[in-house]
């Protein structure tokens, strides 16, 4: 029931990430421990004589034991490393006994106060095992009087040794087993099976969580957090927006107003309807959505493991190859674009998908479409004795992913993955029909992603991803290959060539790497006064190669259609074969605790039309 009434409170607020933060398992005795989505190096670490510096206290008498008081503290006061004091058996052993732990008050850590670590060892059965776990972090959101404060405490107990456990249990690839029916546990089951009691102060919150939310007060902070975060305004059963999609312009439709919103969990936890409408001021057209997504496994749509089937209708726009990682394309600050962005699609969608999460590591994904996609603006389907004004195509593309371990945090209409240290496969696969429904093609494309997360702790952590395509098919146009993500908007974009133009490079066949490194103030940590700033390098390397073989090529075979071209008939659009794109970057984040930015050189094609050899990007990122 307690559990019931806060995740009320965490769905209304959206407090979820910081929630699942306290749930993190702390190894002592690991070389590096992860909390906050950062890696401190561990006072048990080879590397730690060079992190931290240490003193003998004192010999005392522990739990029993007769212990080693050690001191320590980072020699820099900013890096990822702890304050505190390690108990230690005074014999051959040398095995923590107790440990305290907290960060120091200067640590290039953002939206934290305070976060302490106490943790107790037993010897049982000649094998040192924890026995008591607690965690304390005092979470700050703008100023230190407002925000959160949470702790966590777990006692272990009842010990079971030389009893072996079904092999089910360690088969599984999840490193986490859940009982059955563990969300339903009620009071009298904890009364009975709690290995101490409740304090006062922790029975309080039981009825705190029943009446905080019927503070008028607390409801509408509720209200602003949530238009913060998540760019919704709730009205009771209705999610009105992302409001930052409500108006935006470009060159080809001019200024569009658009307004949507989704149903909330007061309507329905299970069933969702969404949708929108845009007008656009220019050409005086209507476009417009509407989906209705429905859980079949009676879970909720923002809770683990989601199986779902969602049907959706959509008439709109969008510029190929623009493809935003958890933006919205009609956001208003993506709406100012460099150079020249005049060719768009118009496309008519029809899509029904199937998703689920195996609890294995595993989820699969299955797409059917009907699209139908027309050139806009200074885009033109052109063969070489005539234009079309559209082409019909029917496909199914079906999806595997592997993230074993993988945790999210669930937004409004999205679920962003929570990285780490395990690597994240998928396959996607697509077959078009041509025939049903009008499809004017059939063909076959696979691709493959791989990303891991490498810790390199104390030197921060590397994003790696690598991806390859391929179209098993010939005689099919452009649209259909593989169109390079490009971006041409002021924000970075990690998956994306930030200098290159849309449409300007498409393959049938490609390989590409995708590497940022973020140093986390590594080097700015050491620069007196200006680590004051608390800012973090990160530089980054991305990179294409691809081709289109002869099937594909226009130039070759007389009856595909052309690459597009500018007003005077140049060609924009082109293959990778002579030389792969490349572009590198460095930059400084935690500019304000929120604000990245970047200085972006393109190494190579410099020389195709309308293109800028460097640039400066920004993007918002939230990181503790």
């Amino acid at each position: 029931a307690a559990y019931e009434k806060a995740q009320a409170i965490r769905a209304n607020a959206g407090f979820d990430l910081f929630i699942n933060y306290m749930y993190q398992d702390i190894n002592i005795y690991q070389n590096t421990i992860n909390i906050l989505t950062n890696d401190f190096t561990s006072p048990l670490s080879p590397l730690a004589p060079i992190t931290y510096k240490f003193r003998i206290i004192d010999t005392l008498d522990v739990n029993g034991y007769d212990c080693i008081e050690l001191a320590f503290q980072p020699r820099n006061k900013l890096d990822f490393a702890f304050v505190g004091e390690m108990f230690v058996s005074n014999d051959e052993r040398y095995a923590v006994i107790k440990v305290k732990m907290k960060v120091s008050d200067e640590i290039n850590l953002n939206f934290v106060n305070d976060l302490e670590i106490r943790q107790e060892f037993d010897l049982r059965d000649s094998i040192w095992l924890l026995s008591k776990d607690k965690i304390t972090i005092d979470f700050n959101v703008g100023n230190k009087n407002t925000g959160l404060f949470g702790k966590k405490t777990v006692e272990y107990g009842h010990f079971t040794f030389n009893k072996p456990a079904p092999d089910s249990i360690y088969s599984d690839i999840e490193n986490t087993v859940y009982a059955d029916n563990y969300l339903e546990r009620n009071e009298e089951f904890w009364e009975k099976n709690r290995l101490s009691e409740l304090s006062k102060q922790e029975q309080n919150i039981y009825i705190m969580t029943d009446s905080i939310q019927n503070i008028p007060i607390f409801k509408t902070t509720m209200d602003i957090v949530m238009l913060f975060w998540e760019a919704y305004w709730n009205f009771d059963w209705l999610d009105l927006g992302p409001i930052s999609t409500f108006i935006s312009f470009n060159e080809v439709e001019g200024t569009k107003l658009k307004l949507g919103g989704q149903t909330s969990d007061k309507f329905s936890k299970t069933l969702r309807f969404a949708g929108y409408g845009i007008y656009e001021l220019k050409d005086k057209k209507f476009k417009y959505s509407a989906s209705l997504q429905y859980s079949l496994n009676e879970n909720s749509l923002r809770r683990q493991p989601l199986h779902y089937i969602k049907g959706k209708y959509e008439k709109d726009t969008k510029f190929p190859g623009m493809d935003l990682m958890f933006a919205n394309e009609g956001n208003l600050f993506l709406s100012f674009k460099r150079g020249i962005a005049d060719k768009l699609l118009y496309y008519e969608l029809y899509e029904i998908e199937h998703f689920k999460d195996w609890r294995n590591g595993f989820s699969t994904q299955i797409k059917f479409r009907h699209i139908t996609q027309h050139p806009g603006g200074s885009l033109q389907f052109n063969y070489n004795d005539y234009s079309s004004d559209g082409i019909s195509l029917n496909e199914i593309e079906s999806s595997i992913r592997f993230a074993p371990n993988e945790k999210y945090y669930f937004g409004m209409s999205y679920r962003t993955p929570v990285t780490t240290k395990y690597p994240v496969i998928q396959l996607n696969y697509t077959q078009g029909f041509k025939g049903f429904w009008n499809g004017d093609y059939t063909y076959s494309k696979l691709s493959l992603n791989f990303y891991k997360r490498i810790y390199t702790n104390p030197l921060g952590f590397t994003n790696f991803e690598l991806e390859a395509g391929k179209v098993l098919t010939g005689g099919i146009p452009f649209p259909m290959l593989f169109i390079h993500r490009a971006n041409q908007t002021y924000s970075y974009e990690s998956r994306s060539f930030n200098l290159m133009n849309f449409l300007e490079f498409v393959s049938d066949e490609f390989v590409a790497v995708y590497a940022e490194h973020h140093f986390y103030g590594f080097f700015f940590n050491k620069i007196p006064l200006f680590k004051r700033l608390k800012w973090r390098e990160v530089v980054s390397f991305k990179g294409i190669y691809g081709k289109i073989t002869d099937k594909n090529n226009p130039e070759i075979m007389q009856d595909l259609m052309l690459f597009p071209t500018d007003s005077l008939g140049n060609t924009t659009t082109f293959s990778l074969q002579e030389k792969p794109y490349m572009e590198v970057g460095v930059g400084i984040e935690n500019i304000f605790k929120f604000f990245r930015l970047d200085y972006v050189q393109r190494l190579t094609y410099l020389n195709n039309p309308n293109v800028d050899d460097w640039g400066i990007r920004m993007s918002l990122k939230f990181d503790f």
